[in-house]
């Protein structure tokens, strides 16, 4: 009797609705609270157990996640994500902006209809994380946001860093003003309605990617890779045995590219679609097989997904002091990601103004940075030690004993005779591997880096910040289904091998809900790159003269000094 009337009680508070200012108080007191599909989850007790990290639920903190958590979770993730359930919200959600992002929030106390302000409590605003966003929307002659925001919205601030104020010239905030303003000019507005209705058509093509099958796997394809795999590997070991050693690198390093299209497929549960058993297909590809961590990757690879091409968050576009894609580099800007400073130091100022002339040359190593990667997550304890994921670790530890032993010793040591040989072998097998790099920096870098703030949806934002890569369809195996990103970043579960088909029913959901939708050639592709990238060189060598002039004046001296 006393089990039944437990779980009643239970079963009761999971359906108390929750308001506004309740949730906004939890958040205050440092909870995790996240709303999908109308339900308010605590999600601290997982915190530490996620699989996917924990930098993926502090972004989707205060926010509706709901088609986030669809689109990267299992049916029995989402299932399982119900056991945190505390309560329910009524009517639509306004999104807070989470405090890793910089939002504020106030406590709450019943007694009292006047909240206590704190260190974590937020100002009556709703402003958009964007900085320059309260600028913008009071220019005339733009398409300006709509909210129905209350005055217990969250305020987006920067998060405040010990660093002294250094000036700038105002030419970087006016680009970020002017950026924004393109983007809401560009697509559709910010207003609930038109957003709301994204969503509903995005869901709507869900329910039809799913009716037709879509998400289901082809083994035979999977079954044609294998033997392509298999044949790569073997041509390899010929050049070796006949001392071809550049031959042989160049094949393994073919062998590499391909392997990693699997492994991506298997990160994002793609192939089995159980979570075991395509983590432990992608520990063996990636790790074993590749020397790379698949955990690592997962756990970049997922905030990429939530925060795509925002400078402060997304790993994927955080390069410096080598690459900036935007002028917010040029800043100091903090990474979120990484917890620091990702400083405009002399290395960045020097090697910014080339980067459109380094970038081939840096892609080319870029497998070398993603060991170092690996092992960082490794052995820094980024990996998850409780919770479903708890054995990972071991096996991609033994996995990354085994790879070593057999490329470092096997081959590399045992198998050619003398260094110079073994030199060229490293460096071919590893810089064949670059039009991977290019094919992953290709979808983003040259797309928009702008924020437009909590208001907009996530496949608006998908479709506004990743681009897909025109290609005929004997030429797949080469992009191995990563030149659908747009397609992908929408709908990451389906498995490549029908990415084609998506492509056609996405590019009619673009029409109908009036969203641009970007794709180029590999060529073009690539000239949007270096054109973006010459672009923020240009900016950095303006911003040189900038200093040098106001240097020379003495323009920030004394009590010239301003704060932001």
């Amino acid at each position: 009797m006393h089990e039944i009337k437990t779980a009643s009680w239970v079963a009761s508070a999971k359906e108390r609705i929750l308001s506004r200012r309740e949730i906004e108080g939890m958040i205050a007191e440092g909870r995790h609270i996240v709303i999908f599909d109308g339900k308010v989850l605590k999600t601290d007790s997982w915190f530490q157990f996620h699989p996917g990290g924990d930098k993926t639920i502090k972004h989707m903190v205060g926010r509706d996640a709901t088609d986030e958590i669809n689109a990267l979770h299992s049916r029995e993730a989402r299932q399982h994500m119900l056991s945190f359930q505390i309560g329910r919200i009524d009517g639509r959600w306004i999104n807070f902006v989470p405090p890793i992002q910089g939002g504020k929030f106030r406590r709450y106390s019943k007694e009292q209809d006047c909240a206590i302000i704190s260190d974590s409590s937020s100002q009556t605003s709703t402003r958009s994380s964007s900085p320059m966003f309260d600028v913008i929307e009071t220019w005339p002659g733009i398409r300006q946001r709509q909210s129905t925001s209350t005055a217990n919205s969250s305020i987006s601030q920067t998060p405040p860093t010990s660093q002294a104020f250094e000036p700038r010239p105002f030419f970087l905030d006016a680009r970020t003003q002017q950026e924004i303003v393109l983007d809401i000019a560009k697509y559709p507005p910010l207003d609930p309605a038109s957003q709301d209705n994204i969503v509903k058509e995005y869901r709507t093509l869900n329910d039809r990617i799913r009716a037709e099958g879509l998400y289901n796997c082809n083994y035979f394809a999977y079954f044609v890779e294998c033997c392509r795999y298999a044949l790569i590997a073997a041509v390899s070991l010929f050049f070796l045995r006949l001392g071809w050693y550049g031959t042989s690198g160049f094949f393994l390093g073919f062998f590499w590219h391909q392997l990693v299209f699997t492994a991506h497929d298997a990160g994002h549960m793609g192939i089995t679609h159980h979570f075991h058993v395509d983590t432990v297909i992608g520990i063996i590809i990636a790790d074993y097989l590749g020397g790379l961590s698949l955990g690592w990757w997962k756990r970049n690879h997922n905030v990429h997904h939530i925060v795509t091409n925002s400078p402060e968050h997304d790993p994927d576009i955080e390069h410096m002091p080598v690459f900036a894609v935007s002028h917010r580099f040029l800043t100091n800007l903090r990474s979120t990601y990484y917890d620091r400073i990702m400083e405009f130091d002399v290395i960045a100022k020097f090697a910014l103004k080339y980067q459109k002339y380094l970038y081939y040359p840096i892609l080319l190593l870029g497998r070398f940075n993603l060991y170092r990667l690996s092992w960082e997550y490794l052995l820094l304890g980024q990996a998850p030690k409780k919770g479903p994921a708890w054995w990972h670790w071991w096996l991609e530890m033994g996995g990354q004993a085994f790879f070593w032993l057999w490329f470092g010793y096997g081959l590399v040591y045992c198998s050619i005779p003398d260094w110079k040989n073994r030199l060229l072998f490293v460096l071919v097998s590893h810089m064949v591997t670059a039009p991977l790099h290019v094919q992953i920096t290709l979808s983003h870098f040259a797309m928009s880096t702008a924020d437009l703030g909590i208001h907009e949806s996530f496949p608006q934002k998908m479709l506004r910040t990743t681009m897909d890569v025109d290609c005929p369809t004997w030429l797949d195996f080469i992009h191995g289904g990563l030149q659908f990103q747009a397609i992908h970043h929408l709908y990451p579960r389906i498995p490549r091998h029908n990415l084609r088909r998506t492509q056609k029913l996405v590019m009619e959901f673009c029409h109908e809900v009036d969203i641009p939708y970007a794709i180029y050639t590999f060529v073009d592709g690539n000239k949007e790159v270096l054109g973006r990238l010459g672009d923020v060189a240009k900016q950095v060598w303006i911003l040189e003269e900038c200093r040098k002039a106001c240097a020379q004046q003495g323009l920030f001296s004394g009590h010239h000094h301003h704060h932001d």
